[in-house]
């Protein structure tokens, strides 16, 4: 019996596309029937590609299947030549309709196959290391002459697969029925190769395992005493304003509460500056148990100006909100980035007021029982003013912040009198402990606050007391990595460098697609560039065109199944537990908030996680050298 190593055996039947009568079929053949040495990966990520599965034997070689219910018959499939791919594969439906189908299976294992050899297995050996791989099409309710008849064609008219069929087997409804290996997957039963080894098993697994925060989802969020507290009660004015160091829970609050109004059907806005939060907050929301049904219907998640927009667009106002944009699109260079200022941060935020204003009968305009801000200390304060013309009457605000983030240089606003004029008494409710961070980065980033944030308002994380503070670390172990480059280079070779050597020493819970690299935009780019020049397709927000770039930040969301690059800016709110971290100036006080909030971002687990920092600014190099892993590339050496 092989071993269904992912997602576990009970897990299955949650898979977010639960598996087909044929697909179910197929698991469980391999799993009664593979020698143990076999690993089966179902619906694995694979860097996005997501195949049906994928069988992994750390000495004799890899399998990957596309499986298709497909009556052949019935919808008569049948395949036609194309000049420049050889044949393409059609259907007719009932009534006699044609079309193409962009679903072909054939298409799909060549491409799974060629993405492991090129990518996914770098030490697989030349040509020959391609024996190792099989790609193979499983038909489960098609019989054989339907399926020689409709695939015999793409078999035919690729060469590869013409000379070598036993890499390439496509079989049948018979061949599932009756449990024939040999014609399923004649490779099965072969116990070695010459081209297959454990390292190249474990280059795979790191892009087969389903993502840390994928896995994260199916859990309930948990909460202490104190944040359950502030979940599941509200103040007498229904205005609460909470702080806390990075870490502490404040986004988790936030979520639970929207979820739970949301559960007893009150209409809820959740607001942020970052469009990326946006998606994480939801994440998180949707982990609330009492919520699950109700997101989607009692929840909008939108970032300040967006929520502008639509309200502006929703009651009818479009043309004044188009009128804002006239000036920009007439002006250029700094005079653009004046009148860009003028309108998200003034123009905008007075025009939405007015319209609330005019709506005096609250009929035209959209109104909430509950409006949630998460990092409060980078709205404006007009912009908190004009929310609360969008709640109800008796209804509920919830600002949550922490002003050593200070990445927008907006907490100076938020004074004690600003805060009275905005609806809050008494006193913040506070957070103290930090749930996210490893234990041995909390001294590391209480460091980086008292050596470059002196003046500032900082709150730096405390741990919860657990003994002894060594033991505590090692509970949550974390491999901590400074590398210091040339200011010149830019540090995209040692980033490259540094990405692979986090591929190579994942942890057995995490994948490929749990590393996030930060940078600026430039570096950026040049890291998107290069990682496609090698085929690898990222998650990233670093397009050069802004509205490609603002619809990837709307896309950009944890549980994507691809390794992941944005902004420091945009991953504000965020976390992770394999952490890439380019730091390219800290002159500014705003650049220095940034590098702390960004090296706040490292997740905790008991099995571990990494954060590589990699730094051209000389002024942090005696702060990176305390580190317990420093690298100075500056003149080669490493």
């Amino acid at each position: 019996m092989a071993r269904i190593i992912d997602p576990p055996r009970d897990q299955i039947s949650k898979l977010p596309t639960p598996l087909t009568a044929g697909e179910g079929r197929v698991v469980e053949l391999f799993d009664a029937n593979l020698p143990l040495e076999w690993e089966i990966y179902v619906q694995p990520h694979l860097n996005g590609l997501r195949p049906d599965i994928v069988l992994l034997h750390p000495q004799a070689g890899i399998a990957v299947f596309e499986i298709k219910d497909w009556d052949l018959e019935v919808m008569h499939y049948y395949s036609v030549p194309e000049s420049h791919r050889g044949r393409v594969l059609m259907a007719r439906d009932r009534e006699g309709k044609t079309f193409r189908v962009r679903d072909n299976p054939v298409d799909k294992i060549l491409l799974y196959k060629k993405e492991i050899f090129d990518l996914y297995c770098p030490r697989l050996d030349g040509k020959a290391g391609n024996a190792v791989i099989t790609a193979g099409v499983i038909l489960t309710c098609a019989n054989r002459s339907e399926v020689e008849r409709v695939f015999g064609p793409f078999r035919d008219c690729h060469e590869v697969m013409r000379n070598y069929p036993q890499y390439y087997p496509i079989s049948c409804r018979e061949d599932v029925g009756s449990g024939n290996l040999d014609r399923i997957f004649p490779e099965w039963r072969r116990r070695s190769s010459l081209y297959m080894n454990q390292d190249i098993a474990d280059d795979l697994r790191g892009w087969l395992k389903e993502p840390y925060s994928s896995q994260e989802q199916r859990a309930p969020l948990e909460l202490d005493s104190r944040q359950r507290e502030l979940t599941t009660s509200r103040t007498e004015s229904g205005y609460r304003r909470i702080k806390g160091p990075a870490g502490s829970g404040k986004s988790v609050i936030l979520a639970a509460r929207a979820a739970a109004l949301a559960a007893e059907g009150k209409r809820i806005l959740v607001v942020s500056f970052n469009i990326t939060l946006l998606n994480y907050l939801r994440d998180l929301a949707v982990r609330h148990e009492a919520a699950r049904n109700v997101i989607r219907s009692q929840i909008d998640f939108l970032n300040f100006h967006l929520w502008c927009k639509r309200v502006c667009l929703d009651s009818g106002n479009d043309d004044s909100y188009e009128s804002l944009w006239l000036s920009l699109r007439q002006a250029s260079g700094e005079e653009n980035a004046s009148s860009l200022n003028a309108i998200l941060n003034v123009r905008l935020p007075a025009l939405v007021q007015r319209l609330y204003q005019e709506d005096a009968d609250q009929h035209l305009m959209p109104r909430y029982d509950a409006i949630l801000v998460d990092e409060g200390q980078d709205l404006h304060p007009s912009w908190w003013q004009t929310l609360r013309l969008a709640l109800k009457t008796c209804g509920e605000m919830i600002l949550v912040a922490d002003k050593t983030q200070n990445i927008y240089a907006t907490a100076a606003a938020w004074t004690e009198e600003t805060m009275a004029n905005a609806g809050f008494r008494g006193p913040w409710a506070e957070l103290k402990i930090s749930y996210r961070l490893p234990p041995n980065v909390v001294p590391l980033v209480t460091r980086f606050a008292k050596d470059f944030m002196a003046g500032e308002e900082v709150d730096v994380p405390q741990l919860e007391q657990r003994g002894q503070q060594g033991e505590f670390a090692e509970l949550f172990p974390v491999e901590l990595r400074w590398v210091q480059v040339p200011a010149s280079s830019g540090g995209l070779h040692a980033g490259n460098t540094e990405i692979r050597r986090m591929m190579m020493q994942l942890q057995a819970d995490t994948s490929m697609s749990d590393i996030t690299v930060l940078s600026g935009t430039e570096s950026g780019r040049g890291l998107v560039e290069y990682w496609k020049s090698k085929g690898v397709d990222l998650l990233h927000t670093f397009d050069v065109d802004r509205q490609e770039s603002s619809r990837q930040k709307r896309a950009f969301f944890q549980g994507g199944a691809k390794i992941k690059a944005t902004t420091l800016h945009s991953f504000k709110g965020w976390e992770a537990r394999h952490l890439v971290l380019f730091v390219e100036s800290a002159e500014r006080a705003e650049d220095r908030a940034l590098i702390y909030t960004a090296l706040t971002r490292i997740k905790r687990h008991v099995t571990g996680s990494s954060l590589t920092v990699i730094s051209c600014c000389p002024e942090l190099m005696r702060y990176g050298q305390s580190w317990p892993d420093f690298v100075d590339c500056r003149s080669g050496q490493a």
